[in-house]
């Protein structure tokens, strides 16, 4: 059942200092930890290893959860549809958290079989309160800054609905999710969308974002970033969703704020309501959440059509421009996934890594579809630096 709004204990105002950005990796696991006051930050990306049991995947990441201990905000698993529930119920036990906010998209690994991989996003040191509701979850915390929600696990109940329908309840859904935390629509500042067959009704969930993003007076300059990929979900729903909403707890402060692409036109101009990245200002430290990007040209069309390699550097040159453009690096990056038509493709984007010293990322290779027939790699990243 929908818990009540709780309202959060007044935080004090810290002293802004650099947050220590702390790097670890192993065969794997990738772990960045950002060590803001009074929450702190983990970021990581988990792999399976060669052999690896689904069991012993889950206790890695349990033990890389203790030393905080720290919650989970967000996790997104990319695997086969069929695998979900046998893989959530291992994931809650060896973690111990019943309401673990799990967001699941059949993407079909790169090399083996199995899963891909996951991506967590946890904090530490602050008051993370929970509102689950038939499958969806809602976690919210303040930091010093702001008071944050995210909403995993976004799931329509009237499958038998046209997915355009599906699409509208979903974000009815989103909606409800943010109601706990006192936000609303207008404090998204990040969403994912996994559409079970994307091409077939991408321009029918197009008009329907746009219509709900209009009745909530969110303005085009101020849309959130996003991804749209096409995924499978286990319950069979035409989309599964996940959002990051963000209020600051001074009206006036400058928390968040869009950032354009210096080499791609905005999204909106094609009938897309997103932004290219989205910039988060915390106590110490600040990220950039750049959108699913892919090799698309300044007036809106498809780049290098039928050449993967080709359209890969583009997709990594535009990114780039728009780290660069925050003063940041591919070093910075802190989680990242890359979505390839072709899941046989992934040693060209291995390749170009080679290619770029400096460029090594944590990152998930998954087989997903792109939102263009003709668009064969896209990528998604987050980027952290310390800032005082």
């Amino acid at each position: 059942m929908p818990a009540e709004t709780m309202p959060f204990r007044d935080l004090p105002q810290p002293e802004i200092v650099p947050a220590p950005v702390r790097r670890q990796s192993n065969e794997g696991l990738s772990c960045v930890t950002i060590g803001s006051r009074p929450v702190s930050e983990l970021h990581l990306t988990l792999v399976p290893l060669k052999g690896e049991s689904l069991d012993a995947m889950a206790k890695r990441l349990a033990k890389a959860l203790a030393s905080g201990p720290a919650t989970v905000v967000r996790q997104v698993v990319f695997g086969p549809a069929a695998a979900g529930p046998a893989t959530l119920k291992t994931l809650r036990h060896a973690l111990g958290d019943p309401d673990l906010p799990v967001t699941w998209v059949e993407g079909n690994p790169c090399a083996g079989a199995g899963l891909a991989g996951m991506q967590i996003h946890a904090v530490t040191g602050g008051q993370v309160q929970t509102c689950a509701d038939r499958g969806m979850v809602s976690r919210f915390w303040q930091d010093a800054l702001a008071t944050h929600c995210v909403v995993s696990s976004i799931l329509p109940t009237r499958l038998s609905s046209a997915p355009a329908e599906q699409a509208r309840e979903v974000f009815e859904k989103l909606q409800a999710g943010l109601v706990p935390a006192g936000l609303t629509m207008k404090d998204l500042a990040r969403t994912w969308f996994y559409l079970d067959d994307l091409l077939s009704w991408y321009g029918d969930f197009n008009r329907v974002r746009n219509d709900v993003f209009a009745s909530s007076e969110i303005r085009p300059h101020y849309f959130p970033a996003s991804t749209g990929v096409s995924g499978r979900n286990p319950s069979g729903a035409a989309l599964a969703a996940a959002a990051w909403a963000i209020r600051p707890r001074d009206p006036a402060g400058p928390v968040v704020h869009t950032v354009p692409s210096p080499e791609q036109c905005p999204a909106p101009a094609y009938g897309s309501a997103f932004s290219r990245a989205v910039e988060i200002r915390s106590a110490g430290f600040r990220q950039l959440l750049i959108s699913g990007t892919a090799s698309i040209a300044p007036d809106g069309k498809t780049e290098h059509v039928r050449d993967v390699r080709a359209q890969i550097d583009r997709t990594m040159q535009v990114v780039g421009a728009i780290l660069e453009s925050r003063r940041l690096a591919w070093a910075d990056v802190s989680l990242a996934t890359a979505f390839f038509k072709s899941p046989a493709d992934a040693p060209l984007f291995t390749d170009w890594l080679a290619r770029h010293p400096g460029a090594g990322m944590p990152v998930v290779c998954t087989g997903c579809g792109i939102c263009r027939d003709n668009l064969l790699f896209e990528i998604e990243l987050q980027a952290v630096r310390a800032e005082g």
